[in-house]
């Protein structure tokens, strides 16, 4: 992989060069500060103060040609539309292609100089998290809390690329940013995290990469398969409860058996990441036969009376989720011009998903034997998802194509394997025909800096993605956890609650789940197309937990009686301030996350999946131990967790606001 200084040297503009960001003798000068405290000759205050001064002076000089460029080709556009006007009233075919050429001119210079922007965006983001990273200061905070809130901010001309040029043409390309919006909203649900330098690929590298990879027919069943599992997690929510009654248990029981299948996804992540370092097909073929037996075992419990079957049921669908591949997959095989298509495409199966459960299951109410074998509400789930895994099985196994592996990736990981420094497969790189075996010679300079390949790397272990963690990162990690665990709260406990203060049939319990399951795409849409438009990430960020907490203040019994518009409403409320709060959550998160955790076994894509994975087994015991105190102690016993952890996400948030770029 090249190091960002030599990748910045190769790709700058050539007459632009004395206007970048210095990397080189920034970074040289980070490696001086540490010899330089060490024997005293500068303290903390002075290092902060002259590393200010000299990062102020390189945004200046950034910003300045930046304003000078938007003034020429302002200027060129006011000149071309005096032209334009002139020839409306004496049109002239030849100097009607002089201009159509002059206007083209001006868009490539445009686009030059976004590129520019770009880069040298790119270069201050990955210098502020060197200098944190090498002293453990949290440089990063101070500096953007002094500098980017003042109204005239150089360092927000850089990174919001503010342009008055485009403002020209603003009009004209409204609908096509709203609907970009939107898909990009969608996609960073998916949190595929991209590296900043994967943006700097060229059209050929690009080609090199994507050549044998990318299969349409695989994406489909990628997107196939996470839609299948969804529909299988969530099926069972209407009925849980009278499936556990209905073999002797208290109805309380279905947050075990609920989140049975979230406890098996706990290592299922792990080993199904790791497995897709090698393959893409088998995992799959895996996961669907593993998912076919897993709710057979579910569904014959109801005639064995038996309700270890349906926790071991449970566990193995739990076994066979393989969201972990079906991301890495759209990381690591679709192409970059559609990924974002791809990832809108995961979440929007995985929304709909959610709400086809409970749907379908609202329809499976009838009873009947075939060879003394119950088919019932109860069991029909578990039937039904077992035929669906087999016809999925048998189409996969005919349709998908398993992606060509890069020479330069079996060789890595055959190195590896040899060394037994670090797992097979690991060493994937993002920019395959950009690799180089040389070091820029800035990483030369000081042997105690990591090499450019050390710091591009992945984790290798939990304990080294955990130390990849900022402050930041951590935050948003505990905001997903929080989020994930009030709506499982709020959804599997839907059944038992509903029915004890409102008597609710399963089938009103499935069109309460269903209509919550409908307002996902909807919410995103409106989010991503326009509110996103309007605010800044932290600041829904932090508008969406506080809504949250206040859906879920409005969701407690404390006014007798409890009634149906309380819940309805509270419950909406919680809901669809949580899908909001997702959203930016992993957008903030895909961004403030180090690049190592894009690729690899433990990726920031694992993670989060963990993070939320843990949150819904915990919300689901919860519901199970809470029911020993009675079901009319149920639902202000449950909420309450979800409340102190709401509050703690809000407080830890205005700690780390500053940061959040």
């Amino acid at each position: 992989m090249v190091a960002f200084g030599k990748k910045l040297k190769e790709r700058s503009i050539e007459e632009w060069q004395e206007y970048y960001i210095n990397y080189k003798l920034m970074k040289k000068k980070v490696k001086q500060y540490g010899p330089q405290m060490e024997v005293g000759s500068l303290d903390r205050r002075h290092v902060l103060k002259d590393f200010s001064r000299m990062l102020d002076h390189q945004i200046e000089k950034i910003a300045l040609f930046m304003l000078e460029q938007q003034g020429l080709l302002s200027s060129r556009l006011q000149k071309l539309r005096e032209r334009h006007d002139a020839l409306q009233d004496e049109p002239d075919i030849s100097q009607i292609s002089n201009l159509r050429e002059a206007y083209r001119s001006v868009g490539q210079d445009l686009l030059k100089l976004l590129f520019f922007i770009d880069m040298n965006a790119i270069g201050i983001r990955k210098i502020l998290k060197k200098f944190d990273k090498r002293f453990g200061y949290r440089f990063t905070n101070y500096y953007v809390k002094t500098r980017a809130d003042h109204p005239y901010s150089q360092l927000q001309q850089v990174f919001r690329h503010v342009d008055p040029v485009v403002d020209s043409i603003k009009n004209a390309v409204d609908r096509l940013t709203h609907s970009t919006n939107f898909l990009n909203f969608m996609a960073q649900h998916a949190l595929i995290i991209q590296d900043e330098e994967d943006l700097l690929i060229t059209p050929g590298e690009q080609a090199d990469q994507e050549e044998g990879r990318y299969h349409f027919m695989s994406l489909l069943l990628n997107l196939a398969n996470t839609f299948l599992y969804m529909v299988n997690t969530y099926i069972i929510v209407p009925t849980a409860d009278d499936y556990s009654m209905s073999l002797g248990a208290a109805a309380t029981v279905c947050g075990v058996v609920i989140g049975a299948m979230a406890v098996a996804q706990l290592f299922s992540s792990v080993y199904f990441s790791a497995w897709s370092n090698k393959s893409y097909f088998k995992p799959l073929i895996f996961s669907s036969i593993v998912l076919f037996f897993g709710n057979l075992l579910y569904a014959l419990a109801y005639d064995s009376n038996s309700l270890a079957l349906i926790l071991i049921g449970r566990l193995f669908c739990g076994f066979g989720s393989a969201r972990a591949v079906n991301r890495r997959y759209i990381s690591d095989c679709v192409p970059l011009k559609i990924r974002m298509q791809a990832s809108a495409g995961f979440v929007s199966a995985s929304a709909l998903g959610m709400a086809c459960g409970p749907a379908l299951a609202g329809l499976l109410q009838t009873n009947f034997k075939i060879y003394n074998v119950t088919f019932n509400q109860d069991t029909l789930p578990g039937w039904v998802m077992a035929i669906a895994w087999l016809v999925y099985l048998v189409w996969l196994a005919i349709s998908f194509r398993e992606p060509a592996r890069e020479p330069e990736e079996i060789h890595t990981s055959h190195s590896a394997d040899q060394n037994g420094k670090m797992e097979k497969g690991l060493q994937k790189p993002l920019l395959l025909a950009s690799e180089v075996t040389e070091h820029d010679d800035e990483d030369d300079c000081d042997g105690s800096e990591e090499s450019a390949e050390d710091s591009r790397k992945p984790a290798n272990s939990i304990v080294d993605a955990y130390k990849l963690l900022t402050p930041s990162v951590k935050v948003q990690l505990l905001i997903y956890f929080m989020l994930k665990y009030a709506m499982e709260i709020l959804l599997s406990e839907s059944s038992v609650v509903t029915t004890y203060y409102f008597g609710w049939s399963m089938s009103s319990v499935s069109i309460f789940l269903f209509c919550l399951g409908l307002t996902v795409l909807p919410v995103n849409l409106v989010v991503g197309s326009y509110i996103s438009n309007m605010f800044q990430d932290r600041q829904i960020l932090l508008a969406s937990e506080i809504m949250v907490c206040i859906g879920i203040l409005l969701s407690f019994h404390v006014v007798i009686p409890y009634t149906v518009p309380q819940y309805v409403f509270s419950g909406f409320i919680m809901f669809v301030s949580a899908e909001v709060l997702e959203g930016v959550n992993l957008s903030l998160l895909s961004r403030v996350m180090s690049s190592r955790l894009s690729r690899g076994t433990y990726n920031g894509g694992l993670l989060s999946t963990e993070a939320g994975t843990i949150a819904r087994v915990i919300a689901d015991a919860t519901i199970t131990l809470a029911g020993f105190l009675g079901q009319s102690m149920l639902l202000n016993v449950t909420l309450l967790p979800s409340l102190v952890i709401c509050v703690g996400s809000i407080v830890a948030t205005c700690f780390t606001y500053n940061s959040l770029y």
